[in-house]
């Protein structure tokens, strides 16, 4: 900037992006109010030293709690460079209210971290007096700066997610016509997009702090997006985890007021339901693509966690490729809510994106050789097999059984590897499947019991049953009331019966009770179809004849979900043979 234009930005609302009431409606930068500068400049020391292309020399102005001190020219190199210190110095009673250096510093990491990540094409460095945290050089996908940051092991655990819907037929509002200029033309709809990426089933959190989500590259934590996250992982977690996701939604700035939270944490879109139906099934339509595979040893280590960073702390022989590996942020505490000093029992932190502590010794690897070859060359060295490659279910349909493991897991071998499969939920899979699709063409199929069975409930489940006896008719299940706390049950569907049957009803109606349950049809609708599908599937220790695994096996290959039961947990795992041949050191 020139002198004139470098004195100007400290003044208030300068800079500015507002110049009609309109532009509230369409707000496309982070900042638009133009109070930061001067906001920052009033109760700290700030430097300013700046020099626009077409100057001889540069500016430098100083300025202490909002008065100026010195502007004066200066031999600089084209560009900004703003210096804050000695922050609330002139309001002490501001300043009490930090916390620890450590606390403070796990913010600003934090906030850097996260739009380091919205913004790969940009150079990020964050340094302390004693160490560099942070080191991410531009690169031109958000994989490699993924990369950078986190290493490979985390870009191996992740499932690239890309999206797009043209938003013609929802259009923008427009001015009325008689408000309409001569000149006026209709504005394009533009299109909403989704990118980023998402964990694969065996990674698991046991809270909502690893889902980041962006729009128009501002971090947010929107209950609309987090849901569609939560439902494109239904059936496939467990019910009390979570997956890990990095969304990144560029849409109009028509179609999203950012403007109502203090703390531009929330957003409201225009059409709330367009935005949540497109995550949610452009999330489930990857998974059902990518069919990952589970390895085993990655299963045995896997185990869901509540830690606040991106991903679980990486092994040191994982560490990203060149010094990023001792430039990693150092562990630091998650961020608390401002409202007390920690969160209450059964809450969720709120969020903050910590990157892994690094190894204990720094790895000399040299990464400006990488860099050297551009950064393509950077993210390949990320792009390593892993467990034996890039593994996923679709070799499922060749498998060969070689027979069962305490008549629990079947042994199935193929080109890709070995193969052991939970004989239990991968018949509940293929059940769940089945009855969700007989529900929706209303074909279920039925038997009638010899004598009703009857059964006593306790008042609330009474309340539940009155609430779910429709979905229950239409899931095959014949229920009459035989008394005020009593019903009779007079047809089941195939397959379940006797005391399965009991235990089945019984399961459905404690659901209900639950608070954390929706009430949406559609959760009771598959709530009732697990419920089925797990009392009528073959159980452990059940001997199976060949021809019976191969049925099973084939079967498994066609549904939609062969990863995880309903229940979320995990059906096949998969031993590749790279990883034998390495155990025998063949390889």
């Amino acid at each position: 900037m020139n002198r004139d234009d470098a004195l100007l930005s400290f003044e208030r609302h300068a800079t500015s992006k507002l110049r009609t009431s309109d532009d509230l409606l369409s707000i496309a930068t982070l900042g638009f109010r133009g109070e930061a500068l001067p906001s920052i400049a009033s109760i700290a020391r700030v430097e300013m030293l700046t020099r626009a292309a077409d100057e001889a020399s540069g500016t430098l102005i100083e300025i202490a709690g909002g008065k100026l001190l010195r502007c004066e020219d200066a031999g600089l190199a084209e560009g900004t460079a703003l210096a804050v210190r000695d922050l609330f110095y002139n309001t002490p009673a501001r300043r009490k209210f930090l916390r620890s250096e450590t606390v403070e510093l796990s913010h600003v990491t934090s906030m850097v971290t996260h739009y380091a990540l919205a913004h790969p094409e940009k150079h990020f460095e964050l340094r302390t007096a004693k160490q560099s945290l942070l080191l991410a050089p531009p690169v031109s996908q958000a994989a490699q700066r993924i990369f950078q940051i986190f290493g490979q092991q985390m870009l191996e655990e992740l499932l690239p997610l890309a999206a797009e819907r043209i938003l013609e037929r929802a259009g923008l509002p427009e001015p009325p016509p008689w408000k309409r200029e001569p000149e006026y033309r209709a504005p394009s709809p533009g299109a909403l997009r989704i990118g980023g990426f998402i964990s694969r089933p065996e990674l698991q959190k046991l809270n909502r702090n690893s889902i980041y989500c962006f729009v128009n590259r501002r971090l947010v934590r929107d209950r609309i997006l987090l849901h569609a996250v939560a439902e494109a992982y239904r059936n496939i977690l467990p019910a009390a985890c979570y997956p890990v996701a990095l969304l990144f939604l560029d849409l109009p700035p028509q179609e999203v007021d950012v403007n109502v939270h203090p703390a531009k944490t929330e957003v409201r879109f225009r059409q709330p339901a367009l935005v949540h139906d497109l995550v949610r099934d452009s999330i489930r339509n990857k998974l059902n693509a990518a069919r990952p595979a589970a390895g085993f040893l990655r299963a045995l280590a896997s185990q869901p966690s509540a830690t606040p960073a991106l991903v679980p702390a990486r092994d040191p022989s994982t560490s990203p490729a060149g010094p990023l590996a001792a430039h990693s942020p150092s562990p630091l505490p998650a961020e608390l809510p401002p409202e007390s000093e920690s969160p209450e029992a059964g809450e969720s932190a709120p969020f903050g994106l910590t990157a892994p502590a690094p190894a204990p010794a720094a790895l000399p690897l040299p990464f400006a050789a990488a860099a050297d070859a551009g950064p393509q060359a950077v993210f390949s060295a990320a792009a390593g097999d892993g467990e034996g490659g890039e593994a996923d279910l679709r070799g499922l349909a060749s498998l060969r059984p070689l027979g069962q493991l305490r008549d629990s897991f079947i042994l199935a071998v193929n080109d890709e590897g070995i193969w052991i499969v939970d004989q239990h939920v991968a018949h509940e899979r293929i059940l769940f499947e089945r009855v969700l699709r007989e529900r929706q063409v209303e074909k279920i199929q039925r038997q009638r019991l010899l004598m009703p069975m009857l059964l006593e409930l306790a008042p609330a489940q009474m309340v539940a049953f009155a609430a779910i006896a429709r979905e229950l008719e239409a899931n095959g299940l014949e229920v009459e009331p035989y008394g005020p706390k009593t019903i009779a049950v007079k047809a089941a569907p195939a397959g379940l019966e006797g005391r399965e049957l009991e235990r089945m009803l019984i399961e459905v109606l404690e659901q209900g009770n639950r608070e954390e349950q929706s009430d949406n049809l559609e959760t009771a609708r598959t709530r009732i179809a697990a419920s089925i599908a797990c009392h009528s599937a073959i159980k452990v220790n059940t001997p199976l004849a060949p021809a019976r695994m191969e049925w099973l096996l084939a079967e498994l290959a066609k549904t939609e979900h062969p990863t995880s039961c309903p229940h979320g947990r995990p059906i096949v795992l998969r031993y590749p043979w790279k990883d034998i041949q390495r155990a025998f050191r063949r390889i």
